[in-house]
């Protein structure tokens, strides 16, 4: 299990750009990232596999275009219990929070995509320990 991208945007809604390396804040989320602050959905977790699967004739998904923050590889996020608490490289902790969410408009993901996976199969989680994170850098379940 591994960050295969890390993603970020100043605005809600909308795609993010990819960065190689990130600075997770504790009770925050991502810096300079829109959806990180003091609430329960502080960085957002997506399968780099189900992003795949979204893929259709035209449309050749890429990171960052479900506004994901990390994407990863070797993980089924949507399988993971809420509490659940992982290790993002050497310091990060993170503990999911949501499963799927809802969405109430449609956003610039889904009229560029035709639809979004995120309310399906993304996932939320709080920062519990900050620290840097880089792609590449492995993905660990911590025991409760």
């Amino acid at each position: 299990m591994k960050i295969v991208s890390i993603a970020v945007s100043s605005e809600k809604g909308t795609v993010k750009k990819c960065v190689s390396s990130a600075r997770v804040v504790k009770n925050h989320g991502i810096e300079g990232d829109a959806h990180a602050g003091d609430w329960h959905r502080q960085i957002s977790f997506l399968a780099s596999e189900s992003m795949e699967k979204a893929g259709s004739g035209d449309f050749i998904p890429k990171f960052g275009d479900f506004a994901e923050n990390i994407a990863t590889t070797g993980i089924d996020w949507k399988e993971q219990p809420v509490g659940s608490i992982f290790r993002l490289g050497t310091s990060v902790l993170v503990r999911i929070t949501q499963i799927g969410k809802r969405c109430h408009k449609k956003c610039a993901i889904y009229y560029r995509t035709g639809d979004c996976i995120m309310p399906k199969e993304g996932v939320f989680a709080e920062v519990l320990e900050g620290g840097t994170i880089e792609v590449g850098d492995g993905i660990q379940p911590v025991p409760a």
